[in-house]
């Protein structure tokens, strides 16, 4: 496949019927609509020859496509339930594709739209990242303490990964890694059909700041990211500042 001029199909997925935050793909995020900013980035990374927005809903599907995107057909409402696999989604996407318009991509783009603080550089650097390596998909993650606990209904924690007994210290841990929203995937088709799973056997990742890994799914997530989002150069140019010292 790598041999072969590649054909990207960027895939937006935006189903309606947030529950935490209602009408989230299209509601005013610093000043428009969600989903416009990943819309605006699948156009401006030049990467992409076709830009498909999966929604179930008519009106998400209007403001996508006065985004520029395309909506050529509605996601079926049992592909559209809170516990639907993205997966399902996906390969329903690349089936009515082909079937209806001939168009058969080699790698898929996909962006969340719950992102809104990806930049144009991390779609860039995975794609980078899977033309230079035997990767089948390249995501992006950010930092994290690699020490993870469930709690219990009763308030009672257990550790999931790793050896209580290692110290708190961070340094004392390797260095710990977790999806970032996730700010963008790109997955080797063929892999992905004959897999049926996104996150495929040969994996790599580009890492992104934590500061910059938003994924919103609730109101205090959706504030604190239109916060960061405003404030963007002021806080790259203190961490530089920071960094420097």
């Amino acid at each position: 496949m790598k041999n072969l001029k590649p054909k990207i199909l960027a895939y937006i997925p935006a189903r309606g019927g947030s529950k935490r935050i209602p009408g989230k793909n299209i509601k005013k995020f610093a000043g428009k609509p969600l989903i416009a900013y990943t819309i605006e980035q699948a156009l401006a990374c030049k990467l992409a020859d076709k830009i498909v927005v999966d929604t179930d809903s008519k009106e998400i599907a209007k403001i996508a496509k006065e985004h520029g995107a395309e909506v050529s057909f509605l996601r079926p409402a049992k592909l559209a339930q809170d516990k639907s696999m993205i997966i399902d989604s996906i390969i329903y996407t690349l089936d009515r594709l082909e079937k209806e318009q001939n168009y058969k991509p080699t790698h898929l783009l996909i962006l969340q739209t719950t992102s809104p603080l990806r930049e144009l550089k991390d779609i860039m650097d995975c794609w980078k990242l899977m033309q230079s390596t035997n990767a089948t998909t390249v995501l992006t993650v950010c930092p994290t303490h690699p020490c993870f606990y469930h709690m219990k209904e009763n308030k009672d924690i257990t550790i999931v990964n790793g050896n209580e007994g290692i110290s708190t210290n961070m340094q004392a841990w390797p260095e710990g890694y977790i999806l970032n929203g996730c700010f963008v995937y790109i997955v080797d088709i063929p892999t992905l059909r004959k897999e049926r799973r996104v996150i495929t056997a040969k994996t790599k990742a580009v890492v992104c700041p934590k500061w910059r890994s938003a994924d919103l799914d609730t109101p205090e997530e959706w504030v604190m990211a239109e916060v960061l989002y405003k404030n963007k150069k002021k806080i790259e140019k203190q961490i530089k500042k920071h960094e420097s010292k």
